[in-house]
């Protein structure tokens, strides 16, 4: 490849990096947010992270030699620009879209994506077993961890840091600081994190004592080497021991993350030792577009439909998540006790309005799902109705607690379960489509799932106090959508609409108005009450000699493989057919999602003609 054509279009592998110049660099880091600012206004996606780590994903290739070094993006929502680096150019434009390539990394995408990702906190762990893996092989190459401060949040973290600093691995983790996650950092350790980026001395004083030496004749140029390889020695003087040295990494930072040329000094530095190293590189989160940079929290995601210039928050105000926000705060007007819980997720979960009135009894726990269901349910130990707002993909990671530290001791915590059903763009790690199935197994639950904003209301204060112990109530993404005089059969549990027929129809939450509009011929039953399934739902199924279950969530464990398992132990022996999707769900529109797998009206319609063959019969 010729240096003077340096492009995104014609770089062909990321090992070409390695022979441009710091200017053929910095002009491709331009190319490259323009690339990213481009296409995530028009498809959607996350904007601020992946503008922050540009100059480091051209470092890291630089320096790197991947895929032999394994690279391990966390959460994955920062990679964009080490995609466009690792020949993914020409489909970048297919970004989250059905088909095209994911907003985060798969490795059945890439090689080069070491990893999967879409959850954060795992980058350390997963880094740490390759390192493991490639020691045990003797393979000398390297695990290159990056994760951002809002990631060091989450407690598997600093599992992964405990494990890792004790090992002689090739491991290296680096810490995109840029002081800013999904909401603000909260916590000792993003105060911390905070000390030692505002902590100039030791960064000033080691440049001069390194110039100084660099001048002095003879002996000046092996000390400074000396100085530069081990630093422990200067930085006991200069700089108190930081956390992660105490873990045992070697320290090395804070670096300059938008100087490529610190960071290649850092990480071959990092490189050389052959032991676990932590590189602190400082960014600016959106950098490179100053909307972005003013409001880095703005920025973070980009809704699918793109960027609006008239929504400054950039996020879709009629949604079910703003109306659960707004709902919690009329009920709290009127209770004292009811707190609101998020795990860094205040503003996508609608809690900023509860933050807003009732800052005392609002508490962000970071991005710390499994902290979040227990701290909830000291708070109920306490004698508080603690709300704790979770997306549904992020709520999988708490299963142990709502077991063991919430539902054993009938603890009485509401869960807010936002994203439930199919969430688009963001593809199998964010669909929520396995709660169902996972909370059906725990003993004393309630769960609900409304399908309009008054429902979903009235659910809530059901949860609070007609109920004990641990009670979810489900929502989607999006909004609501009223049709069939929906707004006139609000229920905490149920609703039959009855059309003089042998056939029933059965679903629950989005879904719902779908199947009003396909069930011509058929009475339609809406659950809302989802679990513990109530005996007057059992004696109406009963009734019919067809049965049609639609759910926007696991088919596998799901509410209509329980129901069917009551029915038949109560000797139902008519026909029933389940649609729901099966095994994990890539990235597609909500609609697409819906449509593929037989839960739009139109492919209802069909179901109910044709009894489906995909479908489950007894």
């Amino acid at each position: 490849m010729n240096n003077k054509e340096i492009s995104l279009k014609n770089l062909t592998s990321p090992h070409e990096l390695s022979r441009l110049d710091m200017r053929q660099c910095e002009k491709l880091c331009g190319e490259i947010r323009e690339n990213i600012i481009r296409t995530v206004m028009k498809n959607g996606g996350h904007l601020s992270s992946n503008l922050g780590t540009v100059e480091l994903a051209v470092a890291i290739h630089r320096v790197f030699r991947s895929p032999a070094d394994k690279i391990i993006w966390d959460v994955g929502h920062q990679a964009y620009a080490h995609k466009l680096l690792t020949g993914r150019y020409d489909d970048f434009g297919t970004l989250r879209k059905k088909g095209g390539i994911s907003g985060f990394c798969r490795p059945e995408e890439s090689e080069h994506d070491a990893f999967i990702s879409g959850h954060s906190s795992t980058s350390i762990s997963a880094a740490l077993g390759m390192a493991e893996a490639m020691r045990l092989d003797g393979d000398k190459h390297h695990a290159v961890a990056v994760i951002g401060d809002g990631a060091f949040t989450g407690g598997l973290a600093y599992e992964g840091l405990n494990n890792a600093g004790k090992s002689n691995n090739n491991l290296i983790v680096i810490l995109n600081h840029n002081d800013m996650s999904i909401s603000k950092n909260v916590g000792a350790f993003a105060k911390y994190l905070t000390s030692i980026r505002g902590n100039t001395a030791y960064i000033n004083a080691k440049n001069k004592v390194e110039y100084i030496l660099g001048n002095t004749p003879i002996v000046g140029e092996p000390i400074k080497k000396v100085i530069q390889t081990s630093k422990s020695a200067l930085k006991s003087v200069l700089y108190h021991s930081t956390m992660f040295e105490d873990m045992g990494f070697v320290y090395l930072g804070p670096i300059d993350g938008h100087n490529i040329s610190e960071l290649e000094d850092a990480l071959r530095a990092a490189k050389k030792l052959r032991r676990p190293v932590f590189v602190h590189v400082n960014t600016i989160k959106g950098k490179g577009f100053r909307p972005a940079e003013i409001n880095p929290g703005a920025f973070h995601a980009i809704p699918s439909c793109g960027y609006r210039k008239n929504n400054p928050n950039n996020d879709i105000k009629d949604s079910f998540s703003e109306a659960a926000g707004k709902a919690l705060c009329r009920l709290a007007a009127k209770d004292s006790k009811i707190c609101a819980v998020t795990a860094a997720m205040k503003y996508a979960t609608g809690l900023q309005y509860f933050a807003s009135e009732y800052p005392e009894r609002f508490f962000d726990v970071g991005i710390a799902e499994q902290h979040a269901v227990t701290f909830a349910a000291g708070l109920a130990k306490g004698g508080r109705l603690p709300f704790f707002a979770v997306y549904s993909s992020f709520l999988q990671r708490s299963y142990d607690q709502i077991i063991h530290d919430a539902s054993i001791d009938r603890a009485h915590i509401v869960i807010g379960i936002d994203r439930a059903g199919f969430s688009g763009e963001d593809g199998e790690t964010h669909q929520g489509i396995f709660d169902v199935p996972m909370l059906l197994t725990v003993p004393g639950i309630t769960v609900f799932s409304p399908s309009t904003y008054k429902e979903l209301e009235l659910c809530m204060e059901t949860a609070f106090y007609r109920t004990d112990g641990v009670a979810a109530v489900r929502y989607p993404k999006g909004g609501e959508t009223l049709t069939f005089g929906a707004e006139d059969t609000v229920s905490y549990a149920y609703t039959l609409t009855k059309n003089g027929n042998r056939r029933l129809a059965v679903g629950y939450g989005r879904i719902i108005h779908n199947l009003y509009a396909a069930a011509e011929n058929c009475d339609v039953l809406k659950l809302v009450k989802l679990y513990p399934v109530e005996e007057e739902i059992l004696r109406i199924c009963k009734n019919y000699d067809e049965i049609f279950f639609f759910e926007e969530g696991s088919r596998r464990g799901g509410i209509g493989e329980y129901l069917l398992t009551e029915l038949y132990g109560k000797g139902y022996r008519g026909k029933y057919f389940i649609t729901a999707p099966d095994g994990f769900i890539g990235q597609a529109s909500m609609e697409e999602c819906l449509d593929e797998y037989g839960l739009s009206a139109e492919k209802m319609k069909a179901i109910f003609n044709n009894c489906s063959e995909d479908s489950i019969e007894t």
